[in-house]
């Protein structure tokens, strides 16, 4: 028995029928290099030892088993076998596939290479139709086939008339071409079938890609929160490394200014007149000036896009600002600063971003009626007949608690105490405000019901019935308008003009503003008052340039742009006028009085009564509803009447009776 008898001794037992991935050796050399493992050469040498044990007593057998045997391990004893057998033994079964593998044949197989998830997803084939019955039903059909149905010139139908009479040569023509003809209408039905098979199975998997594209939507949106929650904390930190240098310059400047120019030790010194002072100058210098530890308020550097992808009407927050109706509300900015005032005389200024209050603005005497911000500047108008500027550039953020360090550390008392508590002082408030107050306006005599300001000019409307424009830069009153005076000079030029002219205007609601809404942009002035009438004036003449006239309730808000006016008014109505011609473009009603009106690029909104915003989209002409009360029953009491609205890019914002305040994706 040799070697090769020992190896293939036995070539159906424990060898697979499939094909090998690496060739069969063909020289001695590759038998050794192809032995799979030091291992299984040991086992097979004594498989070889254990059968020569039967061997070795048999006659003639003995001696060419031991000269075999003695061959064997010369062979093995040479360093060059052994080596290749350790490389052997170290090689993967990859490295082994691949070097039996020509680089094509690696290419095509990593290119062809598809994973379980690709294969998971393939759709089972449930089609009803056959390859070529689609092929078949996707054909175009013959030009005037109906017609020639009528004439019954076709070749086919021949063909098909002639196998008929083949069948029963005693059929008449007629019925031969009746035959025919229902074979042509069935064929034609059973296409019609495989067709419309064929758009519903386009459907579905279009449906199948819509809901794939929107899965993939979904995560890319998650992923963008996650990028703009960053971006806010890289934001804030960057504050904090600001504010930490300008507390390092401050102390390098106090450190420089405490430095002492004379040596003095006395407590009590005399000056050049006699008089003597508690301390000298100098150790009084030493003596560090109590500082609170405020930091500024955040400013977004970067303007945020996530609610530009939120679904139209998805809440964002709701914020509980005040305790009383929302008067008022504005903002600078999606995810930017926002300002609220209330019927309990309290003005707030909120973080849209973190969705809590900055600081209030104090000063006035009474409830705010109507503010607007832009960018760093806040106008208010008050029923104190007084209207304040604010910079809220100046504003400083105080933590909530002084006694706790950055640093985590309890800071040390200063040691004063108060034996009473209620004789201590109050706490801070979180932000400080005292800087922000600019200057105040006073010359109205009646609360400010509407204002609006653009660049250095500011004009106001107060229940007093005038109009006042004011300079920013000089902080005064340049110029008033009397509303009633202008009304009674269009009056009388109309009676002079046409006799028959009957006034339109009458106050309809004793409790509506005389100025409802007013915007100015340039010269031009644009005003809503009480009795109806939107008026245009020229400030450069003070005259009014052009009335429009066709609401019937007073007009509580209003906004133009380069060719079209909108005006909100208690008539429950919404009027679009065209400033060329200065005739109503579009109108469109609701169920209640409109309180409050704004629009964007795309959608008009506004406040009508009820617990929901009503959303005119202008780009298609169509009406919904967002807010609150969206998918509520009717018959639901817990939500309360939106009051006020603004919408800018998108995002709005809307207040309502109970103090709440929405920010909606619209």
């Amino acid at each position: 028995m040799d070697s090769s008898d020992g190896r293939n001794g036995s070539p159906q037992r424990g060898r697979s029928t499939s094909p090998r991935p690496m060739t069969p050796p063909d020289d001695d050399a590759s038998i050794i290099d192809g032995l799979p493992d030091p291992r299984q050469i040991q086992a097979f040498g004594r498989k070889v030892t254990a059968t020569a044990g039967h061997l070795i007593g048999a006659e003639g057998v003995g001696q060419h088993y031991q000269n075999a045997l003695g061959e064997l391990h010369r062979e093995l004893r040479r360093p060059m076998l052994q080596r290749s057998v350790f490389s052997f033994a170290q090689t993967t079964p990859r490295e082994l596939v691949r070097s039996r593998m020509s680089i094509p044949e690696i290419q095509q197989r990593a290119l062809a290479f598809l994973p379980d998830e690709l294969l998971s997803n393939i759709p089972e084939d449930n089609n009803a139709y056959s390859l070529f019955e689609g092929f078949q039903a996707s054909l175009p059909e013959e030009h005037g086939r109906k017609k020639k149905h009528a004439k019954h010139n076709s070749r086919g139908q021949r063909l098909l008339g002639e196998a008929a009479e083949e069948d029963d040569p005693n059929l008449p023509p007629s019925m031969v071409s009746l035959k025919s003809q229902k074979h042509s209408l069935s064929h034609r039905l059973e296409m019609m079938g495989v067709r419309k098979h064929m758009c519903a199975a386009e459907i579905h998997e279009i449906d199948n890609k819509i809901a794939n594209l929107n899965t993939m939507r979904k995560i890319v949106l998650d992923r963008l929160a996650g990028l703009e929650y960053e971006e806010a904390d890289l934001e804030q930190e960057l504050l904090d490394v600001d504010n930490k240098i300008e507390d390092l310059q401050e102390e390098l400047e106090d450190a420089a200014a405490l430095a002492p120019k004379s040596p003095t030790t006395s407590t009590t010194v005399s000056n050049e007149d006699g008089s003597t002072e508690f301390m000298s100058e100098s150790i009084y210098q030493k003596i560090p000036s109590p500082k609170s530890k405020r930091k500024r308020v955040m400013r977004r550097k970067s303007m945020p896009i996530l609610h530009e992808h939120l679904e139209p009407g998805s809440k964002i927050k709701e914020i509980q600002a005040h305790n009383d109706v929302i008067t008022a509300l504005d903002f600078d900015a999606p995810w930017g600063t926002l300002v609220t005032a209330a019927l309990d005389d309290t003005v707030r200024v909120w973080d849209l971003s973190a969705g809590r209050c900055i600081g209030l603005l104090e000063g006035h005497l009474s409830s705010v009626r109507c503010l607007q911000v832009d960018e760093n500047i806040v106008a208010t108008g008050s029923m104190d007949a007084s209207i304040r500027l604010w910079d809220l550039s100046k504003a400083e953020y105080a933590p909530l608690d002084n006694r706790i360090n950055k640093d985590g550390e309890e800071e040390e008392d200063d040691g004063l105490t108060f034996e009473n508590a209620e004789d201590a002082p109050p706490p801070p408030p979180p932000t400080i405000m005292q800087d922000c107050p600019l200057f105040s306006l006073e010359s109205h005599v009646d609360e400010v019901t509407a204002l609006h300001f653009r660049g250095d000019t500011l004009v106001s409307g107060s229940a007093d019935k005038t109009l006042r424009q004011w300079d920013l830069v000089k902080g005064r009153c340049v110029q008033t308008l009397d509303v009633l005076w202008a009304a009674a000079q269009t009056t009388a030029s109309l009676n002079t003009n046409n006799g028959q002219w009957r006034q339109t205007g009458r106050v309809s609601d004793a409790s509506a503003d005389f100025v409802g809404a007013i915007q100015v942009f340039d010269a031009a002035l644009a005003c809503g008052t009480a009795d109806g009438m939107v008026r245009l004036w020229d400030l450069r003449s003070g005259q009014v340039h052009r009335s429009l006239v066709g609401h019937t309730g007073p007009v509580t808000a209003l906004q133009f742009d380069d060719v079209h006016l909108v005006t909100g008014s208690m008539d429950r109505s919404i009027r679009i006028w065209d400033l060329r011609t200065g005739s109503i473009y579009d109108a469109y009603a609701y169920d209640n009085a409109v309180s409050s009106m704004m629009f964007d690029a795309r959608r008009i909104v506004s406040a009508a009564g009820e617990d929901v915003v009503k959303v005119y989209d202008k780009t298609d002409g169509r009406h919904w509803n967002c807010g609150p009360g969206v998918g509520v029953d009717d018959d639901a009491t817990a939500l309360s009447t939106i009051e006020r609205v603004r919408i800018k890019d998108g995002y709005m914002v809307e207040g309502r009776k109970n103090g709440m305040i929405g920010v909606w994706s619209c």
